[in-house]
């Protein structure tokens, strides 16, 4: 899974520095951070609709769940390209909070 991740976090590098006009991702980081922002929240948005309305025994559903959740993936690397943060220090952060209870780290925020 790192390895698509990576992968995609280098195209997505890449398409940065694209003409808009030639680049879907170029042409969000033209419209600037609001606008990917609203793409990530439009996206967590689907996500959780299609959740909602999935069928454990459907196998349409699901399908439209794991589409979704890809999307809400993909405009959340766009977002962390525009702020010049890597996917991998994520994926560090989850990490270092493995072997840590989930209450554990959330009361650890508190603090």
């Amino acid at each position: 899974m790192n390895d698509i991740l990576n992968q995609l976090a280098n195209v997505l590098e890449q398409r940065k520095t694209a003409k808009a006009d030639e680049s879907y991702v170029a042409s969000l980081h033209e419209k600037g951070l609001n606008k990917i922002l609203e793409k990530v929240s439009e996206e967590a948005t689907e996500t959780v609709l299609a959740a909602k309305d999935c069928e454990l025994n459907d196998p349409d559903s699901k399908q439209d769940v794991i589409k979704e959740t890809a999307d809400l993936w993909f405009h959340t690397l766009v977002m962390l390209s525009h702020l010049d943060l890597d996917p991998n220090q994520v994926l560090e952060e989850l990490e270092k909070r493995f072997n840590i209870s989930g209450l554990e780290e959330k009361a650890s925020r508190q603090n």
